[in-house]
């Protein structure tokens, strides 16, 4: 078997470039241009900024994450022992990012891919009005809150269960869709859907009652109309240590208190 060309990627944090430093005298690393797997060193955030950088860059590799953070939900424990093994034993997990395409009030078309969620939020103290579209049908024709989000499963513990939305299976092939401070309806917290759904969010007077749209980290503001899908044109891979898979992690966080 091939040996692996790992490319190195770490956070600005201390602890993060302290462990860089480590692995550079340990190993050799290769430019990411070069390489066919990345370690990542960092947190939760890192890992998305490390994802979200291929995409741009339209070269997608593996992913092997070490937590430097603080949550590392995404992330395996760090240790700068026998790195190559621990690679060479990974399970790996396939992620279907969203794709968010935003348009705002004054025309501006934006597209961003989502690893965790998009999330509507209000931009003032105005509550948020918005009508939900589920493939082409409205389902709910105003729902005032202070925003909405659209779930993936590996997004399915983080803003999402802040949220009270539910915590998704990474196999289970659906979106959490889950209000934010809800006013009306009252008794509406949210829905569980096919991955295959279609979500589509209008802004009911967006001048006087302004929201934005956030891919994970990345913000549109002042939309009017947002749609959300399943992108599946752009997987991306995840390696994890066979002890820490993070479908058993995800399944243990329901038990969580």
């Amino acid at each position: 078997m091939p040996e692996r060309r790992l490319a190195l990627a770490a956070s600005p944090t201390e602890a993060a470039q302290e462990a860089a430093a480590e692995l550079r005298r340990r190993h050799d690393w290769v430019p990411v241009q070069e390489a066919d797997t990345i370690v990542a060193l960092g947190g939760d955030g890192f890992l998305l900024q490390t994802l979200h950088l291929m995409l741009d860059r339209r070269r997608i590799l593996p992913v092997f994450g070490m937590n430097l953070g603080t949550v590392g939900f995404l992330m395996n424990e760090w240790s700068a022992e026998d790195l190559l093994g621990r690679i060479g034993r990974t399970k790996p997990f396939t992620v279907n990012p969203l794709r968010m395409d935003a348009t705002t009030i004054d025309g501006q078309s934006f597209t961003s891919p989502a690893i965790n969620e998009v999330s509507l939020l209000r931009e003032t103290r105005e509550t948020a009005k918005l009508e939900v579209i589920v493939n082409g049908r409205t389902v709910l024709p105003e729902l005032v809150c202070d925003g909405i989000l659209v779930a993936t499963p590996a997004g399915s513990t983080a803003y999402n269960l802040s949220a009270q939305g539910p915590i998704l299976p990474l196999d289970s092939m659906q979106l959490a869709l889950t209000p934010i401070s809800p006013f009306r309806p009252r008794r509406w917290r949210g829905a569980i859907l096919p991955e295959r759904t279609r979500i589509s969010f209008r802004v009911l007077d967006p001048v006087k009652r302004p929201v934005s749209a956030v891919a994970d980290q990345r913000e549109v503001r002042d939309v009017a109309t947002v749609d959300i899908a399943i992108d599946r044109t752009n997987p991306l891979t995840l390696l994890f240590d066979p002890e820490h898979a993070l479908d058993d992690r995800i399944t243990m966080e329901q038990f969580a208190f």
